[in-house]
Parts: structure tokens; C-alpha cells; sequence
């Protein structure tokens, strides 16, 4: 039997266009939240694009660029996003909906990834863990990050560039919606 952390791994993806659907279908978007929600979903993709730019799916752990001050940076942007696109949908409801989404389809999923890492990098994931924050950046950064720079390869690769994609398509129908094509 699948576990609902399993579950939640392999539908959350797919699920974000059902709740998509339900934002732009019942979005009441205004020139102000487009704006507001915009520049979260700016700041979102940017988080994300500099995690992907850095995560190296075949090391057991990454510890560069955002990695060094959170767990799971490309998370912290996917909570951008969902806050973004909640203030660009107009209705108090979708904050209650998108947080809700949040924190039963990422936050499992978090812990599956947690575990996961550390039975991967069982001599270095227990340090990294006490000294970098899963998802609120308030401490310094991890001593062991290296300088490795930033890699368009590794986020071509870990094909980030959709979300960029999606975000830009869902504003835009948003942006319709309020000027009242449909």
C-alpha cells in the first residue's frame, strides 16, 4: 500500500494544475494584486532558479548557493509562488486554500527528502541539518558550502525553466480575467 507521503510525492506536481484551474476559475484579479502577486512570484522563480542552478541530483548532498542557508530553498520559493498567485487571485479564501495545499502535499514530502538525505549522506546531513534552517533563513550560512558557482547546465537540466513557463502563462490568463476576457 502507498503511503500518503508517497502519494503526496507523486501528485504533487500534477495536482498544481488542478489548483490552478481553481484560481484562475475563481479569481476576482485586480491591477494592484497582479502586481503584488507578481512580484512574489518573481521573487518565487528567482529562489527557485538559484536552487536549481546549484542542486546536483547525483551528490548525495548539495550545501551550495541557497543550500547553504536552507534545507530546501526550492520549497521556500514554491511557497512564493502559491502566496503570489493567492494575493494575484483576489480572494482571502485562496491564501486559506494555497496554505493549506502547502502544508499537506510539500510538507510531507520535505520529510520524505529530509530522510532520504540523510541515509544518502549519513556522515554529513546530521551537521547540515543542526546548522541550516529547513525553511526560514535566519541563520548564517553552512561553513562546508564550497564556492561553487552558479550552473546554467545544472538548472537547464533540472528543468526549472517550466516553472517560469507556467507562472508567466497562469498571470497571464489572470491578466485576462481581469480585463474580462472570460
Amino acid at each position: 500500500m502507498v503511503s500518503y507521503t508517497e502519494w503526496a510525492a507523486r501528485w504533487r506536481v500534477r495536482l498544481h494544475f488542478i489548483l490552478a484551474l481553481v484560481v484562475v476559475e475563481f479569481a476576482r484579479p485586480t491591477g494592484t494584486g497582479l502586481a503584488v502577486g507578481g512580484a512574489l512570484i518573481a521573487a518565487g522563480l528567482a529562489v527557485r532558479a538559484w536552487a536549481a542552478g546549484h542542486l546536483r541530483r547525483d551528490l548525495p548532498l548539495t550545501t551550495t548557493g541557497p543550500y547553504a542557508y536552507l534545507r530546501h530553498p526550492l520549497y521556500f520559493g514554491s511557497a512564493f509562488l502559491l502566496a503570489g498567485f493567492a494575493v494575484a487571485g483576489g480572494r482571502a479564501w485562496m491564501g486559506v486554500m494555497v496554505a493549506a495545499y502547502f502544508v499537506f502535499f510539500f510538507l510531507p514530502v520535505m520529510r520524505r527528502e529530509e530522510q532520504e538525505r540523510r541515509a544518502r549522506a549519513p556522515g554529513l546531513y546530521p551537521e547540515y541539518a543542526r546548522r541550516v534552517p529547513a525553511l526560514m533563513p535566519y541563520r548564517g550560512r553552512y561553513a562546508n558550502a564550497g564556492g561553487t558557482a552558479f550552473d546554467w547546465q545544472l538548472f537547464r537540466s533540472n528543468r526549472e525553466w517550466r516553472a517560469a513557463l507556467g507562472c508567466a502563462a497562469l498571470l497571464l490568463l489572470l491578466y485576462f480575467r481581469m480585463r474580462g476576457v472570460f
